[in-house]
This record gives C-alpha cells, structure tokens and sequence, in this order.
C-alpha cells in the first residue's frame, strides 16, 4: 500500500533540516527562497518518491541511500545552478526519487552512503538526538535512520 501523504517543506530566507526518522510520507513539496533545505530521505522503504520544487536562488540537499536513482526528467533548472549527483548508482535499485517543479538560480545537491551519514553526524539535529538518547536510555537514530530489526 502506497502512502499518498505529501510533506510541505518551506525555506525562505532560513535552513530547514529534515533528519532521521521523520516521516513515512513518499511525495514532498519544496518551496524556497533564498533558503537551504535537507531532507533525508534515507529511511523510507523503497520504492518511487516524488520530490515537487519550487526553488529560488536556493539549495535543496537530499540524503539518499546508496541504490537510490534520481530521475530529473520533469525537473526546470533556469539560470545558473542544476543538479549535483557525484555518485550515481551503478546499477538501477528499486528506490528511485522523482525530481518535477522547477528551479531558478539553484541547485539540488545529492548525497548517498557513508557521505550523507558524515552530514547529519555533524549537525545540530545530531548532538541534540544523541543527548536525548542519552538521557531516555535509547539510541540515536539521526544518523542512522533504518529501523532495528
């Protein structure tokens, strides 16, 4: 069963930061101006995601797992700026994140593995996690965000 929920996402003029086990949901809306989001996207099952853009002179990152494939097919980039992804998968995995909307004047940076774990180990989303697991007797889950089993 698909989930149909779709995650507003806003940065204007700020940094939003959407790390660990945030949400289940498998379509997201981006709007930005002037502004830096993270979404990680690295604990949700596999399967199709849609990323929907509205960017301006902004950077949207996006926290993948390592066999994820990102389709900008129905993605506008005007002005200067695109997409950056460094390391894409050699082989086609079952996760595949579908970029549409448009962008102006920004970028869409794509981190995976061991990259994307080093980014949120050092953030503030990270040190408040681990000292929250501290104190409940748990474990941190921002920068690992699979589940246990």
């Amino acid at each position: 069963m698909e989930n149909t929920t779709v995650v507003r996402v806003e940065a204007f003029d700020t940094a939003t930061k959407k790390l660990g086990r945030w949400t289940e949901a498998n379509r997201f809306e981006v709007r930005a101006r002037r502004g830096y989001a993270v979404l990680d996207l690295r604990a949700l099952p596999e399967g199709d995601v849609e990323v929907r853009v509205d960017a301006e002179r902004s950077t949207l990152r996006l926290l993948l797992p390592d066999n994820a494939v990102v389709d900008q097919w129905g993605l506008r980039v005007t002005g200067r700026g695109g997409v950056k992804d460094r390391e894409r998968p050699a082989t086609t995995g079952g996760f595949t994140v579908k970029l549409v909307g448009e962008i102006r004047h920004g970028e869409i940076r794509v981190t995976r593995g061991g990259v994307a774990t080093l980014t949120t180990m050092f953030s503030r989303e990270f040190v408040e996690d681990v000292r929250r697991a501290h104190r409940e007797g748990g474990v941190p889950t921002v920068h690992d965000p699979r589940p246990v089993g």
